[in-house]
């Protein structure tokens, strides 16, 4: 805005995320949690306030921003005329609460010690709860405040589900019209197809930045590709080293986790559209050499945000009672010999898209001038 609105950033008194607008509708207030503070870019971690030398290079003021709060503060007192259409009294307490993505890992029962919540829907995350605050000096990951003495690190990824659905639009038309027919969903059918090869797709891989790359590259310029394809290899050979590659990109995320933390994790708490997938599971679990299972939790960032209610309101002492609240509905080992076979491949992807990204900006600058909309 600074560059390209300057006359707008020049008058603006107050800049807001939409949770603090409404916030100030209902109570006059600006006030904004610590997790969403800590997604700005201008937050410290260590003092939990706005970053004086951020706020400096940035050019803008304390006054300029809304006043940091902890997720457990409560609000009351909303104006007369919003509570009358809620139906409910103006001292009810309103929780500030937090981000999805950290209320996430607390509604699946991944906020101790060596566990991991990993999300794949269209686009996907990884993230795990230190007692902390930690960064990556390689820019790789983020560090976002739960509480005070929770702090949730971890990854987001842009190629998730999507590259599913490219899948299944791109390649297997004719087996989508067959599934709708049956009545059976065509992601099934896709996770079917992958089950016939492999593990490691006999040497086949694949990038898949069909969408750009958060976490690790952080690259809007990174681009998909197959690598190792030969004639030997098939349609169902492509749709695995499909799902293998969103699943390593993630991998690669939970390297530099380990990294930060200096410890590895011992479960993986895994939810999503992925999750119903039982090849797609084993395969997860294969890849990051750890036990993963399906937490019985539908709406994690929901129910994440009850408990953090009921802490807040001093009904209970931490957040325990959220093992009594989520079962689970499926686990997984892994399989050694996949293990093995998946390590070897790891190193070449990782390896790979490193020594790739001089051309992921030459390929990109060339598809931005030829390729229409």
């Amino acid at each position: 805005m600074k560059h390209e609105q300057q006359e707008i950033f020049n008058q603006t008194a107050m800049f807001a995320d939409i949770k603090t607008y409404i916030f100030y509708h209902l109570f006059e207030k600006f006030v904004i949690d610590q997790s969403m503070a800590s997604s700005t870019g201008m937050f410290n971690l260590e003092t939990l306030k706005w970053d004086t030398e951020a706020l400096s290079l940035l050019g803008i003021t304390e006054e300029q921003l809304p006043e940091i709060v902890p997720t457990t503060h409560i609000l009351k007192g909303m104006k007369h005329r919003y509570a009358a259409l809620m139906g409910i009294d103006p001292d009810t307490p309103v929780i500030v609460g937090a981000s999805d993505g950290v209320l996430s890992n607390l509604g699946v029962n991944a906020y101790k010690k060596g566990e991991v919540a990993v999300t794949i829907g269209t686009s996907g995350a990884i993230r795990t709860v230190i007692d902390k605050p930690r960064t990556d000096y390689k820019g790789r990951i983020f560090c976002y405040v739960l509480t005070e003495d929770h702090y949730v690190i971890g990854g987001p990824v842009n190629n998730g589900g999507v590259v599913l659905r490219w899948l299944r639009d791109e390649m297997l038309a004719s087996e989508v019209e067959t599934a709708k027919r049956l009545g059976v969903d065509p992601y099934d059918v896709l996770t079917k197809i992958a089950s016939r090869v492999k593990p490691g797709a006999e040497g086949l891989i694949f990038h898949p930045y069909l969408a750009g790359e958060r976490a690790p590259l952080w690259s809007a310029d990174a681009r998909g590709s197959f690598f190792g394809l030969t004639l030997s290899h098939k349609k169902e050979h492509m749709i695995r080293a499909a799902l293998e590659g969103v699943l390593y990109n993630l991998y690669t995320v939970y390297l530099a986790l380990i990294e930060v933390m200096n410890e590895t994790p011992s479960t993986i708490k895994a939810t999503g559209g992925f999750a119903k997938s039982e090849v797609w599971r084993q395969m997860m679990a294969d890849i990051f050499d750890t036990n993963l299972i399906v937490p019985e939790s539908y709406e994690s960032s929901c129910l994440g945000a009850c408990v953090l209610g009921l802490k807040a309101l001093g009904e209970i002492e931490d957040f325990s009672i959220i093992e009594e609240m989520v079962g689970t509905t499926n686990a997984h080992a892994p399989n050694q010999e996949n293990v093995k076979v998946y390590q070897q491949l790891i190193s070449i992807f990782i390896n790979l898209s490193r020594s790739l990204e001089e051309r992921y900006t030459e390929i990109a600058n060339f598809q931005r001038e030829h390729m229409t909309d």
